[in-house]
């Protein structure tokens, strides 16, 4: 399975879709309702304009770096590697994380998700992972 940006026709927000083989789709749903997670609806992949779209955007600022997972975006100072900015995103904890997590030197950061819960937070868990990936090797 695969967590990824749901196609254009298809958003209706902050959302995401998840990804699974379509024989396992009881399988899944069973475990989301066990979870307590609501499902929106069930849409098999079949035009290419339903394929799901990837996370993840990168964009090169020179100095800085950012990385921006489905309305969250994270960047860093590549001198420094100090996050100066995180931003995005509609939840209520997106002021909390970018005052938690600004300044501080991404390898010596919490990772967001020790800092919260909700679809912004795991966005930017996504995005600090990716920014960690592409700058720490």
């Amino acid at each position: 399975m695969e967590v990824k940006g749901p196609p254009p026709a298809l958003r209706t927000g902050c959302d995401m879709v998840v990804v699974f083989p379509l024989m396992e789709q009881s399988g899944v749903l069973r475990l989301l309702q066990e979870k307590d997670i609501a499902c929106e609806r069930v849409v098999p992949v079949q035009d290419v304009l339903l394929e799901p779209v990837s996370l993840f955007h990168v964009r090169d600022f020179g100095r800085w770096l950012m990385v921006r997972a489905a309305n969250m975006k994270i960047t860093v100072d590549r001198e420094t590697m100090r996050i100066v900015n995180i931003s995005g995103g509609g939840c209520p904890d997106v002021p909390y994380l970018a005052v938690r997590l600004t300044g501080m030197e991404l390898h010596s950061a919490p990772e967001p998700r020790t800092l919260g819960r909700t679809l912004c937070c795991y966005s930017l868990q996504l995005a600090f992972e990716e920014l960690r990936r592409r700058t720490c090797g």
